[in-house]
This record gives C-alpha cells, sequence and structure tokens, in this order.
C-alpha cells in the first residue's frame, strides 16, 4: 500500500484530474466536494496525507484543519498540505502554523503535486514510526544486542542474516528470556526494508477487547470510547516489519483475521467496511508449544503453517553456559555506568556460581540479577552476598535456604518461586499460575501475602 490519501475540493474537475493522477502512482485516494464531507471522512477513516482546498462553499479548509487538530492526536493525525488561490497565501502559513506541512498555490502542475505527496507521506510514516521502532543496537557487540561467541549464538545469527534476505514470515521459539524480540530486530535490520519501522506487538499484554483495535484499528463509534478513527499497528508497519510476542495467547477471532493478513495481505479495521492491503512481514515469537495448542483445540492449524514458514528456535542460557561471563561483565558495565557506581565485576567464585546455575528465566533473570546486584552492592565487586540477594547464588553455610527457621524457609521458597515463574512467564499471571501448577486465584493469595518482598 502506496498511501492513503484525502483530497477535498468543491471543484469537480480538479478532484477527478488530481485524483486520477494520484490513483496512477499507486495511491489509495477518497474525494470529498465539501469540507464538511472531508470531516467526516477524516473521522470515520485515517489517512497518511490530507490536501484540502482552502476556499470551499459551506466551510474552508482551514476550518477542516482547525477541526482535525481539535479532535485528533498528533501521532494519529495525517500529514496536512492546502492549495490555495494567490489571495489566501495568509491562510495556508497560517494553516502551517497548525501544522499542515507545506501549501500548493493554484494553479500548480500535478508533478509538483507528486513530488510533494512521496515527501510527505514518506516523512509522516518515518514519524508515525517513531514511535514503535524498536531497531536499537548494542553498538559495543553490534549484534544487535545478542551478546555471545558461542557456537549456538553464531549459528543463530547467521540463520537470522540469512532469513533477512527474504520477506518470508518467521516463528521464532524459545523459553522466556532468551532473546526472542533481540533476533527480530536482527532480521529487520539486515532486511531490504530496514528504513521502514519495526512495530512491536505484545500479544499478551494488551487486553482481549483491546488487541484486535491495536492491531487493525478503528473507526469512530466501533465500540464505546472510540471517539476518532485510530490506525492499527499492522497499518503503521506498512512496508517494514511486525513482530507479534507471544502470538500463542490471541484468542480465536484475532487468530482468524491474522491468518486473512498472512494469506492474502488485506484487512477490515473495526467498524470498517473498507478492505485495506499491506506489504509488512510478519514475525511471530512464543515460549509456548503451537503444535501442542493445534492438537489441544486452542490454536487454528492452518496459522499455524502460515506462521511457521521459517522456524528459529533460541537456545535456553544453560545450553551455552560458556557465553555467559560475556553476558555478566556486559550487564555489570551496563549497570554500573547507567547508576554511576564504580563497579569492577563479579568475585571469581561467584562467576563460577553463577555459570553453574541453570537460570530458568534464562538471559533476562541473569540481567534482572546483575542489575539489582549492582544497584545493592556496597563495594567495587559483587560478592557472594550481594548476588545471593536475587536469588541466583545462595551462602554455602545456609545450602541455598536463609536459615534454619522452618517457616522463614517455607516462606523463602515461596517467594523464589513466585518470583521465577513470574520472571519466565514475562508478567504474565496466567503463565505463570500455569508454570507453578496453582490457580491465578492461589497467585493473586501469594503475591497479597508478598507485596511488600516480591
Amino acid at each position: 500500500m502506496s498511501g492513503t490519501i484525502l483530497l477535498a475540493d468543491d471543484e469537480e474537475k480538479i478532484l477527478k484530474t488530481l485524483g486520477r493522477a494520484l490513483r496512477d502512482e499507486g495511491y489509495d485516494v477518497a474525494t470529498a466536494p465539501s469540507a464538511r464531507e472531508a470531516t467526516r471522512l477524516l473521522a470515520e477513516r485515517t489517512f497518511d496525507l490530507l490536501v484540502v482546498d482552502y476556499l470551499m462553499p459551506d466551510r474552508t479548509g482551514l476550518d477542516v484543519i482547525r477541526d482535525l487538530v481539535a479532535s485528533t492526536a498528533e501521532a494519529e493525525r495525517p500529514a496536512m498540505v492546502m492549495m490555495t488561490a494567490h489571495g489566501s497565501i495568509e491562510s495556508a502559513v497560517e494553516a502551517m502554523k497548525l501544522g499542515a506541512r507545506d501549501y500548493l498555490q493554484k494553479p500548480f502542475e500535478v508533478d509538483q503535486l507528486l513530488v510533494l505527496t512521496r515527501r510527505a507521506i514518506d516523512d509522516h510514516r518515518a514519524r508515525l514510526g517513531l514511535r514503535y521502532l524498536l531497531d536499537e543496537r548494542d553498538d559495543e557487540f553490534g549484534h544487535y544486542g545478542i551478546v555471545g561467541t558461542s557456537r549456538a549464538v553464531r549459528d543463530l545469527l547467521a540463520r537470522a542474516e540469512r532469513v533477512a534476505e527474504s520477506k518470508s514470515t518467521v516463528l521464532l521459539t524459545g523459553e522466556t528470556g532468551t532473546g526472542k524480540e533481540l533476533v527480530a530486530r536482527a532480521i529487520h535490520a539486515r532486511s531490504a526494508q530496514r528504513d521502514r519501522p519495526l512495530i512491536k506487538v505484545n500479544c499478551a499484554a494488551i487486553p482481549e477487547t483491546l488487541l484486535e483495535s491495536e492491531l487493525f484499528g478503528h473507526t469512530r463509534g466501533a465500540f464505546t470510547g472510540a471517539i476518532s478513527s485510530k490506525k492499527g499497528r499492522f497499518a503503521l508497519a506498512d512496508g517494514g516489519t511486525i513482530f507479534l510476542d507471544e502470538i500463542a495467547t490471541v484468542s480465536p477471532a484475532v487468530q482468524a483475521k491474522l491468518l486473512r493478513v498472512l494469506q492474502e495481505r488485506e484487512f477490515e479495521p473495526l467498524g470498517s467496511e473498507r478492505t485495506e492491503k499491506v506489504d509488512v512481514r510478519v514475525i511471530g515469537a512464543t515460549n509456548r508449544d503451537l503444535r501442542q495448542l493445534v492438537t489441544e483445540g486452542k490454536f487454528q492449524e492452518d496459522l499455524y503453517y502460515r506462521l511457521n514458514v521459517i522456524p528459529i528456535a533460541l537456545p535456553p542460557l544453560r545450553d551455552r553456559r560458556e557465553d555467559i561471563p560475556l553476558l555478566v561483565e556486559h550487564f555489570v558495565r551496563r549497570f554500573a555506568s547507567s547508576t554511576g557506581k564504580p563497579i569492577d565485576g563479579v568475585e571469581k567464585s561467584v562467576l563460577d556460581e553463577l555459570i553453574r546455575y541453570d537460570w530458568p528465566g534464562n538471559v533476562r533473570e541473569l540481567e534482572n540479577t546483575i542489575e539489582r546486584a549492582v544497584v545493592l552492592a556496597g563495594g567495587t565487586w559483587l560478592t557472594r552476598e550481594t548476588v545471593w540477594l536475587m536469588g541466583a547464588v545462595a551462602p554455602a553455610q545456609s545450602v541455598g535456604l536463609p536459615s534454619l527457621r522452618l517457616h522463614q524457609n517455607v516462606e523463602w521458597t515461596e517467594r523464589e518461586t513466585i518470583r521465577r515463574a513470574l520472571d519466565r512467564a514475562r508478567g504474565v499471571k496466567k503463565d505463570a499460575a500455569e508454570l507453578m501448577g496453582i490457580s491465578q486465584r492461589a497467585l493473586s493469595h501469594y503475591l497479597l501475602k508478598y507485596r511488600d518482598s516480591l
């Protein structure tokens, strides 16, 4: 989809001429013969660009821009261009003060409009993409934040670079905390679409009732509280990449719409009967067994096969222990810098125990452990006592337990189990309860019990 444009002018000949020229360039063009009709369309749909004439019988183009600015957040607003006759340049200048990108003085050549349109839409999409752009790199390591020199990491990066050359759909699998988002960034950063947005959606973090709107957008009045139209994440990712994390958690209704996007590259925003085309690479990620969910009837089989075009399995940290010293050094330097503390490193005996530990929460658990240890450190080295406070390494004399008092040991075990389950489930209480084999209600009870110490 090259871009959506609303063209507003009360002269039918101009609408037909300019509309035809823009459509010939591949743009999706809607036309409005009046200011009121333009305002109505802007409320019902989202556009990348508004081209509006100043002088119209009912209201002026400036009125349209004022209403749009007053009723729409800047991030959801299209780029705006005013068409004006020689005698109303002042109004065009006022429109630019309100946020219009430029103005065209009549009469003008169609080529002028085409050049301005291309630039305006490119800049508009770049501005929108900044809100969701996740293509930050770790310059110190040069691997998009993926730290390690093990064979597993080298193979993972090589596969990601090969995948990046295509636009095929990718499914990233692996335990929580293994770095699926970083791999998605790496694939996008090495692709031909790297100058376009990388949009991230954590499907588990968005309420089920809002996820469809977040993904596909909605029109005004589509549901209670929808006071204006909104672009969805797929529209924002057009031309680039969308990363759907925790995709196993989406509802059957959203699964059906995702399947259509992958098959047909099209969707309808909530409340709209109008189909929108989209050109986007989809990268899905999950820490659950989608095949098992298909067998249980909880995930659509067709969607699974559409997602699993190129599968990439990420290794857990316990399968690449040789990378732990590098990761520890990296996190110590990062958090020492951010906190302003002169931390030299981790004591050798502590590092040996960190290497032996299985890290059920993987790299994220290690990162959190080092961050907290740095914050609580009283000296220049991270000691056994400091790191033990994080739950990764226990003092030898206590064999992993804080004391010989039974009730204290029970409470310590409960807290540590809950903390690690939440970390592994990335904060999703439903998944954490499932990992521990208890109900969500029981988990809520424990969270309340230990609210001051978790």
